[in-house]
């Protein structure tokens, strides 16, 4: 006798902050659901501490990625199918939707997309031969190895901020560069970071080459208003400068923008296809944070529970 395979109400695929709060949301609206992530550990879980939590004055990326997994966890009993370790590659339609996984194959009536986004890549001469090796994206699993040492942080954002103070308080000098003038951490970040004698910003720094033998010992950049290339001595680079949305498996589906953010409608977080939503850094959305993922696929969920039972 063939088994008929299992069709869930909901797909959730990813399991940052709008993955669990979707979790949370969909348990407790009692929707058969299935959840789909290659771990819990979204974009803040190199972050030592994070102060902008709603009701947590300040807690460790890390600690927050286990929060959010016990709380999605916690109504989940014979509602939500947890498929951990699993990386999604395609999704279709066919009537219900198909998800394809590095481990299966599942159905379900709607999908929610949450699958964050990771770190951009620095594109320049070196930076590949390096990475690992004096070059990293990290600041928080190798800051320490560079106890003592000149270091370099590029970009100038929360992210590139939020690096240069884990590494001012062991390095012997951080220099944080960014393309432009404008440094878009919040002002309180900039202020507090910027005061440290250690500390030094540069502006104009246009990314040019890492240099080195085994390991980095310098990073070149041009000044955008001189025109000369200017060689920073480092032994780190520690590379800050956006991130980039994992939507390749919904590509050939889904409307994305030029950035390939899936566009949805900000009003219920509707895709481009009919019984497909989507939440946090992986869309079009003009702001993403921590809290913003979580309400994006509180909104999310709200919106598929009724669509579910007005079909």
């Amino acid at each position: 006798m063939t088994t008929k395979p299992i069709i869930y109400d909901l797909a959730i695929i990813g399991g940052g902050p709008a993955g669990a709060a979707a979790a949370v949301y969909a348990a407790r609206k009692r929707l058969k659901t299935i959840f789909i992530t290659t771990d819990w550990l979204g974009q803040s879980n190199v972050s030592e501490k994070i102060e902008n939590w709603i009701g947590t004055i300040a807690i460790s990326g890390i600690e927050l990625s286990k929060s959010l997994e016990n709380h999605a966890k916690a109504y989940a009993d014979g509602i939500i199918d947890f498929k951990e370790g699993e990386y999604c590659s395609k999704i279709e339609r066919d009537g219900t939707f198909k998800i394809t996984t590095s481990k299966g194959v599942y159905l379900s009536k709607a999908i929610l997309i949450a699958s964050g986004s990771h770190r951009r890549k620095l594109e320049v001469p070196g930076a590949e031969k390096f990475d690992n090796k004096g070059l990293t994206y990290c600041a928080t699993c190798d800051g320490p190895l560079f106890n003592g040492q000149d270091v370099a942080v590029i970009g100038g954002g929360n992210a590139g901020f939020e690096s240069a103070a884990q590494l001012l308080a062991y390095c012997r000098s951080v220099t944080l560069l960014i393309r432009g003038d404008t440094l878009k951490a919040d002002p309180g970040t900039i202020e507090a970071v910027s005061k440290n004698p250690k500390m030094k910003i540069r502006k104009y720094a246009v990314p040019k080459e890492v240099r080195g033998d085994r390991f980095v010992s310098s990073y070149v950049y041009t000044d955008a208003q001189s025109g000369k290339d200017i060689e920073l001595p480092v032994t780190g680079i520690f590379v800050e400068i956006g991130s980039l949305p994992n939507t390749d498996f919904a590509k050939d589906l889904l409307k994305l923008d030029t950035f390939y953010r899936v566009v949805v409608d900000a009003r219920n977080q509707r895709a481009s296809v009919d019984g497909i939503w989507s939440a946090g850094d992986c869309t079009d959305g003009l702001y993403h944070q921590n809290n913003i993922a979580a309400g994006d696929a509180v909104k999310a969920v709200e919106d598929i529970y009724s669509w579910l039972h007005t079909r």
